[in-house]
């Protein structure tokens, strides 16, 4: 996959987040950081399909752009539903931890030792998502601004959090410049500073 393609696959599972599963993202997201391109052609239209997710016009055309030339099959891309625009997203967010995360709670401390002086990454932020309605436990995010690389930089973010207990990683890699899909931005504004690399104007909330 070439670095434009790669670019718009990692745009594109960014803005399905809150959409799809995690316990899905975050595997496509693995894929993608690893090369398993044809995989995700094969995979990624057809669950958007069964978990009847619309897309918007820029968001069908990161799907073909990256996924037609890996093999995705024609007419599943032009079975997906179009959406004029993503309706509000079914979480809230909040910065205190849940009573079940204990004061010595690691991941800022490791996370924090691996983004040190690090070129490529910006600001770590992080937040918990609720269930807007009905019960479910909270889930961190981890909110990352990068130069370069997003999407190895997603799958080396995941198998940290994999590695401290968490089986569906929540990784937002967020390149510099884009326009945040609602769900990050209601992520962000309940967000927390975690750690902090060495890239020059790299804060996801301007200070």
């Amino acid at each position: 996959m070439d670095s434009y393609a790669e670019s718009d696959c990692h745009e594109l599972l960014l803005r399905l987040a809150g959409r799809l599963p995690d316990r899905q993202l975050w595997r496509f997201r693995d894929w993608l950081a690893a090369g398993a391109v044809t995989a995700l052609a094969r995979t990624l239209p057809l669950t958007l399909l069964r978990e009847r997710v619309g897309l918007t016009a820029e968001e069908s055309r990161l799907l073909t752009n990256a996924l037609r030339p890996a093999g995705a099959d024609p007419e599943r891309l032009n079975a997906l539903p179009w959406v004029d625009e993503i309706a509000e997203v079914d979480y809230t967010f909040t910065s205190e931890s849940p009573e079940w995360v204990s004061m010595g709670d690691s991941t800022g401390v490791v996370l924090g030792a691996i983004v040190r002086d690090r070129s490529d990454i910006g600001e770590v932020r992080g937040t918990w998502r609720l269930p807007r309605t009905g019960g479910g436990a909270a889930t961190r995010v981890v909110l990352v601004t990068a130069t370069t690389q997003c999407a190895k930089l997603a799958g080396e973010l995941q198998r940290v959090l994999r590695a401290l207990g968490e089986h569906e990683p929540s990784v937002e890699v967020i390149p510099r410049g884009i326009l945040l899909p609602r769900y990050h931005q209601a992520a962000l504004a309940a967000s927390v500073p975690l750690a902090m690399g060495a890239a020059e104007g790299g804060h996801l909330v301007p200070s």
